[in-house]
């Protein structure tokens, strides 16, 4: 008779975890371990662009090459995150030697530890674990989630996000679904795009997806990471669109789950128009864009009465003298109203020059705001300029959000 597992909940702050492994299943669940506050030490050889953005970050330490026993020294917990058995047994065999608990991917029977299936709604947590059968603990954590969420109908009998979808008859396969994360917080994604996210055979994500997402989907789910890290390796727009076409043609049901709203710079049009060609039908779940999610979180309403009746969005991707460049800068600096600026922060200085040589006065108040409505969140404050100066004394790194304006300051006291 098989026992049945104790259940815990570890306080890893500050803790060593080592995550062995740097593929898919190791950017699902390194997210949890940095929220908990784990001080993680991923080793492996090679990492997907995702967790790469997370060194690049500061956020956990990474030793390029193969696991070897000294790794574990100091370690709490070990999690296993690769394929072959034979390497996997031999990490948690030193683990035993250790009495170090140790989470193991590929085979969950030989596991000192389990990860359950998990769901978070504000400071309360809720862990799973179904006897080993993932699918049974996924199952009853939807079904909990869907209680602590719940919204009731106007008759007050039924939540709606149990309903059918009323635009696609329910559950269906060989669609894909264009789904908006939100701006970085897990909370912030809707909910229709959330119980999308639950019904997902393959989810194709992007760097900006707020990882704890990732983390509770259901252990047979195909992750493609499209991570477009700025000014480092990147997966062609043409292979993603053929990514969402291939896997609908083949009968699955693809999330394109991407950060912010998938229309605000996010090339969702692209992707929908790849797919309307191929004949796959396609629904999309507007998000919470960052280009208002960003300065709310930093005190910063975009419109404010007697400061400004408008606020205008631009990509800063590329700078003002690019050719290929679409946005007519001269003309921004002549408008009086909130100017926010995604993906700019590499062309700040070029930017913040070229508005003020077109009239925009040099004391106007601007800010960034850095990974906003997540636990990294960190706001600039400075004038546009000196802001560019302030901003890489700072080192402040994408993604992040520029707002220049007089709102940047109508808020304070």
């Amino acid at each position: 008779m098989t026992s049945n597992p104790y259940p815990l909940g570890l306080r890893l702050d500050g803790r060593r975890v080592v995550v062995v492994g740097g593929g898919a299943v190791a950017t699902r669940r390194v997210p949890a371990l940095l929220d908990a506050g784990a001080d993680v030490l991923l080793v492996a050889p090679e990492l997907t662009p995702a967790l790469r953005a997370r060194v690049d970050a500061g956020r956990l330490h990474w030793v390029p090459r193969r696991f070897v026993p000294e790794d574990l020294d100091g370690a709490w917990l070990v999690q296993v995150a690769i394929d072959d058995p034979m390497a996997a047994a031999s990490v948690s065999a030193v683990a035993a030697e250790r009495r170090i608990f140790c989470v193991r991917a590929d085979d969950r029977t030989a596991a000192t530890a389990w990860t359950p299936a998990v769901t978070r709604h504000g400071p309360v947590t809720v862990a799973v674990l179904g006897g080993g059968d993932p699918r049974r603990a996924m199952t009853v954590r939807d079904a909990i989630r869907d209680l602590l969420a719940v919204r009731l109908a106007p008759d007050g009998t039924a939540p709606t996000q149990s309903r059918p979808d009323a635009a696609t008859g329910g559950r269906q396969t060989g669609r894909v679904a264009l789904v908006g994360a939100g701006p970085g917080d897990p909370e912030l994604i809707t909910v229709r795009g959330w119980r999308l996210l639950t019904e997902a055979d393959v989810v194709v994500a992007d760097r900006l997806v707020p990882g704890l997402l990732l983390d509770e989907l259901r252990p047979d789910v195909e992750l493609v990471d499209a991570s477009k890290i700025p000014y480092g390796p990147s997966r062609a727009q043409e292979e993603i669109n053929q990514i969402l076409v291939d896997r609908a043609l083949a009968g699955a049901f693809v999330v394109r789950l991407k950060g912010g709203d998938p229309y605000v710079f996010g090339r969702g049009g692209e992707e929908l128009l790849a797919c309307a060609e191929a004949g796959v039908p396609v629904t999309v779940v507007p998000g919470v864009t960052s280009s208002i999610a960003a300065p709310a979180a930093a005190g910063i309403p975009v419109t404010h009465r007697g400061v400004a009746h408008e606020f205008t969005v631009v990509s800063g991707h590329l700078a003002p003298d690019s050719p290929a460049s679409l946005v007519r800068w001269d003309a921004l600096a002549g408008l009086r109203g909130t100017l926010v600026i995604l993906m700019g922060l590499k062309n700040l200085a070029a930017i913040t020059a070229t508005l003020i040589a077109h009239g925009r006065p040099p004391q106007t108040p601007a800010a960034v705001v850095q990974e906003a409505t997540t636990g990294a969140q960190r706001v600039l404050r400075s004038t546009l300029d000196a802001v560019a100066a302030d901003a890489l004394a700072a080192d402040l790194r994408p993604p992040a959000v520029v707002v220049v304006g007089d709102v940047v300051g109508a808020l304070d006291g």
